[in-house]
């Protein structure tokens, strides 16, 4: 990944406490910039999840201190995309890739 990939910020999402006045749920966002090979999804791979358009991001597992979530966004040449699904790709029982499934 670090030789061929891209640039890409993952953004880390985590929820804080919920305020009763404005009945907003604060969160803290962690920014990681890593190496990743983006690719569009295939015309095959669309279904109820997966839409026309997304995108594929395939990163290194070691290059992240926690695996990505749904509820984590990327940043692609300051294009904010939603994780809509997380494939982790996993050699004895440790994994080595995650496939993320973007949406803009």
């Amino acid at each position: 990944m670090s030789k061929f990939g891209g640039l890409v910020t993952i953004r880390r999402i985590v929820p804080g406490t919920y305020n009763a006045t404005t009945g907003i749920i604060s969160e803290t966002a962690t920014d990681t910039t890593i190496r990743g090979t983006l690719q569009d999804v295939n015309k095959r791979e669309v279904n109820e999840l997966v839409q026309a358009g997304d995108k594929r991001l395939i990163i290194a597992a070691a290059d992240l201190a926690n695996a990505p979530t749904a509820t984590d966004k990327v940043l692609i040449s300051s294009v904010v995309h939603q994780v809509i699904n997380v494939i982790t790709i996993e050699q004895d029982n440790l994994p080595i890739t995650y496939e993320l499934i973007l949406r803009a």
